[in-house]
């Protein structure tokens, strides 16, 4: 609902502040007097294309701001949420837009800047014009489709239609998937398979990179070892023989000493002896010391090939990974899903019969919910054209038919929404062929039209209603006529917030609040004043739409009486 309206510097209008209530507002006054600015004015705060003609002559820019509260459910919050703009659901929604005197305006949402394209996006959502110039929404047949779902009360048909296209979109997506991989099948299949096939023999296993490089590392050290091992014992070897020699030197020398006469205790003797039994213990720890290198050797659990079968095995893993493109570690997982590829192959072919069965029962399934949903359209549909003709001979257009058009699409342009184009057409005179709404050339009948429609639909929307603005329905009727345009308007506002630029008192005593607009100041300062009136003020203003510049009480007592009719 729109709750607010402030205006500046916009052709005649310097300063304007207008809070709107619910229901009918009439707006009346002399033609010229600038209702239409006011519009002008709305239409600019909803992204309306700016010209820089409605800059006030001498201002430097000017400014609308159009204050709206919609519903915590209203469509608009996900329209905000989508554009990236904050908002709160428990707040107005303010929209505004400045326009300067070159043409060139901005655009603001809860003074967050924004474009025009996005304020016209919202604007769409939170209200209606119908009037001499156009008709937005009826006039956009992209809006009948839903507005007869609504008539006919088909939302439960049309959810079980959008959730058979969900299911039949998704069977598609299913078939069309498995249909190219039986086409790539074949030349994925060989390579795959010889891929398989190496990864098979290397028989790669999780971690085996790791324990590899560990173990070639303690290999090669233990290599290094046991080589200077090698070269202690060759030392040994040649120490215990120069011992061997040395001991028996000694006792050759004892015995020939012995032999020319030399007794035992003798200083030469002696000190022989003590030689061979000194050379004789390093020979017996030399001994030992090379039973202790040969003990250490034999500790080293190693063999001469085996650094390089574990060089050999971690070169073949990292050739294998390179050739892949992964790492060691990634080999083991690309084994396991190249043979589960392999077999989705060996069986995507019976996988896509299978598929292909099953896009075939959902598109029946689709097809046949599409047919009831199509059945119910023409049904609602021949009820909502008896109920718009109803509506057409009141509003003094009784020469015109209304039907609604549902035609079957091609089906691949069905969708989510069935596989119906509906279109309202009208034929204006007897004879005529129908055609679109905007065959309809005056813009009067035009807005007379569209509220015979909205008379029609009223009660039947779903979710909130956006504000309607009828802009001189009544044109070029009054008495019975005018009279059934303002109920028809009254009947609207029950539901909706309504406005409507008039100048027939039958519609304007139908109001529940009333506008005067009128033109003050001198030929050089002209400007725009609004005047929401008291009830006596309204009574004064009707008595004046009825009699004209002379008040009358008589005119007085018909606008009492087209009040309180």
């Amino acid at each position: 609902m729109l709750i607010g309206l402030w205006i500046r510097d916009v052709v005649l209008i310097e300063a304007l502040d207008l809070s709107i209530g619910p229901g009918l507002t009439a707006l009346t006054g002399e033609t010229g007097a600038g209702k239409s600015i006011i519009l002008d004015a709305l239409g600019l705060a909803v992204g309306v294309r700016a010209e820089a003609g409605l800059v006030r002559q001498g201002a430097a820019q000017a400014a609308v701001s159009a204050v709206f509260a919609p519903a915590p459910d209203h469509p608009i919050w996900d329209v905000l949420e989508d554009k990236g703009l904050s908002y709160a659901r428990d707040e107005d929604l303010v929209l505004r837009r400045t326009l300067s005197a070159d043409g060139r305006s901005r655009a603001f949402v809860n003074d967050q800047a924004t474009s025009a394209t996005v304020l016209r996006e919202l604007g769409d959502l939170l209200l209606e014009v119908h009037g001499q110039h156009e008709t937005v929404g009826l006039l956009d047949a992209r809006t009948h489709r839903p507005l007869l779902d609504a008539y006919g009360s088909l939302a439960g048909l049309g959810g079980a239609v959008a959730a058979r296209w969900t299911d039949w979109r998704a069977t598609r997506a299913r078939a069309d998937e498995l249909r190219e991989i039986v086409g790539r099948a074949a030349a994925e299949s060989e390579e795959l398979t010889l891929r398989l096939s190496e990864l098979d023999r290397l028989d790669p296993q999780p971690g085996e990179e790791t324990v590899l490089a560990e173990e070639r590392a303690i290999l090669g050290a233990a290599e290094k070892a046991l080589s200077d091992i090698s070269d202690a014992r060759e030392a040994f070897n040649g120490l215990s023989g120069k011992l061997a020699q040395a001991i028996r030197a000694v006792e050759h020398a004892r015995t020939r000493a012995i032999a020319a006469g030399a007794t035992e205790e003798g200083t030469a003797v002696t000190r022989l002896a003590a030689a061979s039994a000194a050379i004789d213990r390093v020979f017996g720890e030399a001994q030992e010391a090379e039973a202790a290198v040969d003990a250490a050797a034999g500790a080293f659990d190693f063999r001469p090939d085996q650094l390089e079968k574990t060089e050999e095995r971690l070169f073949e893993l990292r050739g294998m990974a390179r050739k892949l493109t992964v790492s060691v570690e990634e080999l083991p997982i690309l084994r396991v899903r190249f043979a589960a590829r392999l077999r989705a192959m060996e069986s995507s072919e019976d996988d896509l019969k299978a598929a292909e069965a099953a896009v075939a029962a959902a598109r029946a399934a689709y097809l046949e919910a599409a047919g009831k949903l199509t059945e119910a359209r023409g049904a609602a549909g021949e009820r909502l054209a008896t109920a718009v003709m109803g509506e057409l001979a009141p509003l003094k257009l009784d020469k015109a038919r209304f039907r609604v058009a549902v035609e079957p699409l091609p089906e691949d342009r069905a969708g989510p929404s069935g596989q119906d184009r509906v279109a309202f057409e009208i034929a204006t005179n007897p004879g005529a062929p129908f055609g679109d709404l905007g065959a309809i050339a005056s813009g009067g009948e035009l807005a007379r039209f569209a509220l015979a429609l909205k008379a029609s639909l009223a009660g039947r929307a779903e979710g909130p209603q956006p504000l309607m603005i009828f802009d001189e329905v009544d044109q070029g009727v009054g008495g019975a006529v005018a009279d059934a345009v303002g109920l028809r308007l009254k009947r609207l506002a029950s539901a909706a917030q309504v406005l409507v630029v008039t100048h027939s008192p039958q519609v304007a005593a139908r109001a529940e609040a009333h506008w005067r607009i009128s033109k003050a100041g001198d030929g050089e300062r002209l400007r725009t004043a609004v005047e929401t009136l008291s009830a006596a003020e309204r009574e004064e203003e009707i008595a004046r739409m009825l009699a004209g510049a002379q008040i009358t009480d008589a005119a007085r007592a018909a606008a009492r009486a087209l009040m309180h009719a």
